[in-house]
């Protein structure tokens, strides 16, 4: 939904930090977390050094755009008889055991990568399809493969290329579109939730049309699961109207001639709307995403301009953009494991923990619900699912704890502290006072820090417990601080917060 009710009014000029305005670990995170999937400490350390967020940005599309698509695996184009074979070969390895492999290899590459697997997670959202439906290991991986390939490049030839992929055929039914029985699946989903939007510049019988014009993909040699190709026997030579334009279309047409000319202006918006509600705020704010079109339609539809103008933006690091998203499944998880690096037991298979625990709480990467795709926000925190967030967060620090207790003061110490009253960046956290030192836990890894005052005493006296005496906590001449982070149950402290903010509300969002 487009609307101009947004309390966002920053401008898309470039964000230049100033005493009044400063580049912070908040910020840092909020450009993490939204355009990749969180930042180590290291990297938040680095960022507040560099005090430049247009560089580091360019510096992040730039490493996104240079990474070459994971690595094809042996069955990445096994029809149906193969993988039987396999199956007969090794009985351990079944279909879903590659199909399983797939998912994990997501997963893997959200840990280690970031921009461009957090715009192939977006775009497996746009350009759905559902691993239950197609079933093919190899179909799997090839969408796959299309989404990381084309996660920043250019979208005219991303819906060019997505309509023709097997899996997006066999899915949609694009695969049962003939001249003599049109399917009109595709066609339909290609204008409603892929370019345009729901009754948007278009009408049933442009649709009707539409699918006479890519008819012909059809051909498979009979063979399960193998190649789908493109039959001219199949193919209506019927002379189609789109749009109000004629002519003999085929499905090059149809991309390249009708929708993309005619319709650049509806297109540009319905995308940038989507980039917006998914990076910015579910609340749009109708002239930034015109803006956002224009630019879209200037760089003849090429994805990473419009990221480049969105993410050094003074409206995206406005303050009312931190902290406004849901966090999802996926992003509570993989965010918080990066941002603590914890070691974890080798016993355990974290790959595997996460790829089950993202489907238990409603995001099952490859397969979302509907070809709508998750629907997001408050779909994410029902009651249920909730208690679900605590509890996976609370294994992964208990997983920690299990594997080395002093990892938990390793990570206070040094921990950005963020900008001081006096504009001077402290990026090595060794203060002794309580307060401070949980101040920036919180900061870390609240978006906005805790300010409520009640509710940072509440944390605060987690953090002490009962492990010392309240006088360890107040200095006086004779003996000042005798609390510090050299105490032996300062680990046990920071566990005791970890499992606290895994309760905070503000922790669910980004």
């Amino acid at each position: 939904m487009i609307s101009d009710t947004s309390c966002n009014l920053a401008s898309l000029d470039p964000y230049i930090p100033t005493p009044e305005n400063p580049w912070n670990v908040s910020k840092i995170h909020h450009l993490y977390r939204r355009l990749a999937f969180g930042a180590t400490k290291s990297e938040v350390l680095a960022a507040l050094n560099q005090n430049n967020p247009s560089a580091l940005v360019d510096s992040l599309i730039d490493e996104a755009i240079a990474l070459v698509p994971s690595p094809e695996p042996l069955w990445g184009f096994w029809n149906r008889d193969q993988f039987e074979a396999a199956e007969m070969a090794n009985e351990d390895n079944d279909l879903n055991f590659y199909r399983n492999e797939g998912k994990r290899r997501m997963i893997s590459d959200f840990l280690q990568n970031g921009v461009r697997d957090r715009l192939t997670l977006f775009w497996s959202n746009h350009f759905v399809t559902e691993d239950d439906t197609y079933r093919s290991p190899a179909y799997q991986y090839q969408y796959y493969n299309l989404l990381q390939f084309h996660a920043l490049g250019n979208f005219r030839q991303f819906v060019y290329d997505i309509g023709i992929s097997s899996p997006m055929l066999v899915y949609l039914n694009g695969d049962e579109n003939t001249r003599d029985r049109p399917n009109e699946n595709y066609a339909r989903e290609l204008y409603e939730l892929f370019t345009l939007g729901v009754d948007n510049g278009y009408n049933e019988d442009d649709i009707v049309e539409t699918a006479k014009a890519i008819t012909g993909w059809v051909e498979t040699n009979d063979i399960p699961w193998g190649p789908i190709t493109f039959d001219p026997g199949a193919f209506s030579n019927d002379t189609k109207t789109i749009f109000g334009v004629s002519g003999n279309f085929g499905y090059d047409d149809v991309i390249n001639t009708v929708l993309f000319p005619q319709r650049s202006q509806q297109i540009a918006t319905f995308i940038c709307t989507k980039l917006y509600a998914y990076f910015v705020s579910p609340t749009c704010n109708e002239a930034i995403v015109a803006q956002m079109a224009q630019t879209f339609i200037d760089n003849n539809f090429e994805i990473a301009p419009v990221l480049r103008q969105l993410f050094k933006s003074e409206h995206f690091f406005n303050q009312e953009a931190i902290g406004a998203i849901i966090k999802s499944p996926i992003d509570i998880l993989i965010s918080f494991f990066k941002e603590t690096q914890f070691s974890l037991p080798a016993s355990n298979d974290i790959i595997n923990f996460f790829r089950e625990s993202v489907r238990i709480l409603g995001q099952d990467v490859l397969n979302p619900t509907d070809v709508e795709g998750w629907q997001g926000d408050e779909d994410w925190i029902s009651p249920d699912l909730l208690l679900g967030r605590w509890e996976s967060i609370r294994y992964i620090v208990n997983m920690a704890w299990n594997e080395n207790e002093a990892q938990f003061r390793d990570f206070i110490v040094g921990l950005p502290i963020g900008t001081l009253a006096d504009g001077v960046i402290d990026t090595s956290l060794q203060a002794e006072e309580v307060e401070i030192v949980v101040k920036a836990i919180l900061d870390y890894f609240l978006p906005r820090g805790l300010q409520d005052e009640t509710l940072f005493n509440e944390a605060l006296g987690i953090f002490k417990g009962d492990i010392y005496p309240d006088n360890y906590y107040e200095p006086d001449a004779v003996a000042p601080n005798i609390w510090t982070l050299n105490l032996a149950g300062v680990p046990n402290q920071f566990f005791a917060l970890l499992f606290h903010i895994a309760e905070v509300p503000e922790f669910h969002l980004k």
